[in-house]
């Protein structure tokens, strides 16, 4: 690898930028269109709309994962976001039998079970409770889950575009479940939601009680109806097909009930064959999001903002580290913007690039110690059989003439 500063550099781009102007930029010197003709008014897009000059970035799926798109998986186009908050029509989607449409004057959420009183609640009712706003990440289990036996889709959409970061507003799960009254037997929680494939999952009542939302906006409006319109549960930290959307009812059991969500879907298959049970933590992981396959290097030496994303279910990202050389030395990275637990962090590594070829790495370490591994030292442990709770490290391979590539460093 060739010498690279961390930080400098940015004195000559400031000047590559002054001699442009000075040479006479004809969209600096000359008039313009959109400074000579009246533009529309915003009445012709009473919601607003991205610019037509970004409508490349869209949620994308790979045809090939699921059988038919009403069961599919729609990637968040991280290496085109910045900051930390994914915009609505953005965040990755995966379904599993399309979405149901729901009038909020026809939706009810039921609790039952090992409740004094059971309860039906109308949206109205719900919105009589206190509300928090939280920002969290949401990530499916088999985010990266593709690159358990080596690098196979080349832009980190793909391999890790299956996380998003939004303002969650509702009210806590606490507060209904208190309203119900919970018997003194009661451990268990099954939440079902409201679309055809009658989603469902068991979760303890310990995390229900400690900081679950029953949520109804996100980002500042309501819900989407992909997103779950016009009820989801939120699961802070934990695996997001425990996010149920279009919840409709909550049973209160004294025993997990082991429903095909949780049996023959979203177990991690472990070297010997066995699976492991009731894995909903996601564990501390991080990205390089540009340069990345889908965002090359346009602008040939000089300063160049490495910049990517990191977070952990178990709470706030407290360090990340970048490798230009595939792991062999590391510098920490700027950790920039908020920090809340359980969301996603952005970080950056200011370089000098000179033009030679990188293998960037991030490793990601969260405020309880937990360093994020590299791919090796999580097939040690879990095999190669799994396609969940892949935070294996990523490399991408950046080449002289600014592309890159999805490789592996082992």
């Amino acid at each position: 690898m060739g010498g690279l500063a961390a930080g400098a550099g940015l004195a000559a781009g400031g000047l590559a930028a002054r001699s442009a102007a000075a040479g006479g930029e004809k969209l600096i010197t000359e008039i313009q269109d959109w400074n000579r003709y009246l533009g529309p008014g915003v009445d012709e897009q009473p919601y607003g709309a991205p610019s037509a000059h970004e409508s490349h970035v869209v949620r994308r799926n790979v045809a090939w994962l699921t059988a038919d798109p009403k069961s599919s998986v729609n990637f968040t186009p991280l290496h085109e976001l910045d900051g930390i908050i994914t915009p609505n029509g953005l965040c990755f989607e995966r379904h599993h039998g399309g979405i149901a449409e729901i009038a909020p004057a026809d939706h009810r959420l039921m609790i039952h079970g090992l409740v004094e009183t059971p309860l039906v609640f109308t949206m109205e009712d719900l919105r009589r409770f206190p509300r928090e706003n939280h920002v969290y990440f949401l990530e499916c289990a088999a985010n990266s889950g593709m690159e358990w036996r080596g690098a196979q889709l080349n832009g980190c959409q793909y391999t890790h575009g299956m996380v998003h970061c939004v303002m969650y507003t509702g009210v806590r799960l606490q507060h209904l479940l208190e309203e119900a009254g919970l018997r003194t037997n009661a451990r268990w929680l099954l939440a079902e939601g409201a679309d055809a494939s009658a989603m469902t999952r068991s979760i303890p009542l310990e995390k229900a009680l400690d900081d679950c939302l029953v949520a109804f906006s996100m980002n500042g409006e309501a819900l989407r109806p992909e997103q779950g319109y016009p009820l989801r549960l939120v699961v802070p930290g934990w695996e997001g097909n425990m996010w149920l959307k279009w919840l409709r009812r909550l049973e209160v059991g004294d025993q997990p009930w082991h429903q095909r969500e949780e049996t023959s879907k979203y177990t991690d298959l472990l070297a010997d064959g066995t699976a492991r049970r009731f894995t909903w933590q996601m564990d501390v992981k991080s990205v390089i999001t540009s340069p990345s396959p889908q965002k090359p290097v346009t602008h040939g030496r000089g300063p160049l903002v490495v910049s990517g994303l990191a977070w952990s279910g178990g709470g706030r990202i407290a360090r990340v580290d970048v490798s230009i050389d595939g792991g062999r030395n590391w510098r920490t990275a700027r950790l920039d913007g908020p920090s809340f637990t359980k969301a996603l962090h952005r970080f950056y590594l200011d370089l000098d690039w000179d033009g030679s070829e990188l293998l960037l790495q991030s490793r990601a370490i969260d405020e309880h110690g937990f360093v994020q591994p590299t791919k090796n030292e999580l097939r040690a442990v879990r095999g190669e059989n799994s396609i969940y709770h892949n935070n294996g490290i990523q490399t991408w391979h950046v080449k002289a003439d600014g592309t890159s590539e999805n490789v592996e460093v082992s």
